[in-house]
């Protein structure tokens, strides 16, 4: 008899849930339609009407905002791009494009002078004799993350750029910046057949490689954000020739093999058949009517819901996070991605460890004693690893995560701070950056030079599980 996925594991409930899920995703694609055949004076209206029907409810919201952070808050909002985003605080970012092995273009962005400074010496494959640091962005993002920050102080690529390092930020295949292909067309489901196995094989290696060969460096330092972490762990463990090149590990809000989603019904739901992402999203890239929703509803109502939505499915709150910089940041938050990469992580909460793509799920299903999924074996990492996690994190079971590690793994707790808090939280500048450039200072390639005042690091850094010494930067 012919075997039915899903039927016989899921309660009715569950199937009830999944129906309405369906007919919601029905609705959201229906809607999507009718709003690209309306013209613009139609959209502005309902943009006009939202913003009067949520002040109407909510009159004091706006009010958390103050008035001399507004312009620059609308500025950080309204940038179109990664060079405006940095131009509001008057850096001059490169441009550069990597081909990986198997096809994509991939768009990365350069800051290799202090503010200001618009330097030639650095293009046209130069070195700027700079230590070389690369940054990374998580699932569903791209490089803008790094930099829509409201203050400088608390922006991680400019402070390591105003510290003397030559600072390179990159971006995943199929997002905003990486949209082609040599082969395939970003509308065809060829594109979007990809997975955090093919950030491993390709985008990140081939993207060290470029950057190495254009600074003439050595080696560089690694920091990367959520999954940005993962795509590093998975890409050292499995090319052993990467640990020469990769001086240091920064992991910023690490994934490894999260536990699950605080949403019970859609934790359940996808963990019972991660392939029923598929049946929801289809099989090219997932969320991508956000743009869509974002550009018709008042900004305020749009944050409303990213935090509802983040609450409802981590349990996250947001509180380290200020109203002005979910109004410039979240604006940035999204960018595309393949509805692959999303079913490869409930594969992994699944599975309950990091594992590679599976492709035989029903093997599976049936028996463990004659398959078992590719595992990434990140204990065979030799680059020096620093951890810097919110002990208030959903995703984080830094337990388990250390037992996955070399030995060598560095491990930092930020009380009271979630996911994404370690990325734009109002005290990033103060918990979160000191630690870096004192890891940087200890790891990377050389001392950067700068007139600047260096960090006291005579305290050392510590073992496995244990707290790096607590230092603020200057205010």
């Amino acid at each position: 008899m012919p075997r039915i996925p899903v039927v016989g594991r899921l309660f009715w409930w569950e199937y009830t849930s999944l129906l309405l899920g369906l007919l919601l995703i029905g609705l959201e694609s229906f809607v999507r339609l009718v709003t690209i055949a309306l013209p613009d004076p139609v959209l502005f209206w309902f943009h006009d009407r939202s913003r009067k029907l949520f002040n109407a409810l909510e009159p004091s919201s706006t009010l958390q905002v103050a008035a001399k952070d507004r312009n620059r808050i609308e500025r950080i909002r309204t940038a179109s791009d990664f060079e405006t985003l940095c131009a509001i605080y008057g850096y001059h970012p490169e441009e550069h494009i990597v081909q990986t092995r198997d096809g994509f273009m991939l768009g990365i962005h350069r800051l290799p002078n202090k503010k200001g400074i618009r330097g030639k010496s650095s293009r046209q494959g130069k070195s700027v004799g700079k230590p070389v640091v690369y940054l990374h962005h998580g699932l569903l993002m791209n490089s803008e993350v790094w930099v829509c920050l409201t203050t400088a102080e608390r922006t991680l690529p400019f402070v390591l750029v105003e510290k003397g390092y030559d600072v390179w930020l990159g971006n995943n295949r199929g997002n905003k910046y990486s949209k082609k292909h040599a082969k395939h067309k970003s509308t065809s489901i060829a594109f979007w057949d990809f997975s955090l196995d093919d950030f491993c094989i390709y985008d990140i290696p081939d993207t060290i490689q470029y950057v190495l060969e254009t600074t003439h460096a050595k080696t560089l330092s690694y920091i990367g954000f959520s999954q940005g972490t993962a795509q590093a762990f998975a890409s050292l463990s499995v090319h052993p020739y990467l640990n020469q090149k990769v001086n240091l590990f920064v992991a910023l809000a690490p994934a490894m093999s999260p536990i699950g989603l605080a949403a019970p019904l859609v934790d359940a739901l996808m963990k019972a058949s991660p392939t029923l992402v598929f049946l929801f999203f289809g099989r090219k890239s997932i969320l991508s009517s956000t743009t869509m929703w974002q550009s018709i509803l008042y900004p305020p109502i749009f944050v409303s819901v990213i935090d509802g939505s983040l609450k409802w499915l981590f349990g996250w709150h947001g509180r380290n996070i200020s109203a002005g910089q979910k109004l410039a940041a979240y604006a940035h938050l999204y960018s595309f991605a393949s509805v692959k990469s999303v079913v490869h992580w409930f594969q992994i909460m699944r599975g309950g460890q990091f594992l590679m793509y599976d492709d035989d799920v029903s093997g599976v299903l049936y028996s463990r004693n004659f398959y078992h999924p590719a595992k990434f074996p990140t204990r065979n990492i030799a680059t020096p690893i620093v951890l810097l996690y919110g002990e208030n994190d959903s995703l984080v079971d830094i337990q388990a995560m250390l037992s996955e590690l070399p030995d060598h793994t560095i491990a930092k707790g930020i009380p009271k701070h979630e996911h994404i808090d370690v990325l734009w939280g109002k005290d990033v500048h103060k918990v979160v950056i000191p630690e870096v450039l004192r890891a940087l200072d200890k790891f990377s390639e050389k001392s950067p030079d700068t007139s600047e005042p260096r960090l006291d690091t005579e305290g050392g850094m510590n073992t496995v599980g244990t707290e790096l010494p607590s230092k603020s930067m200057p205010g």
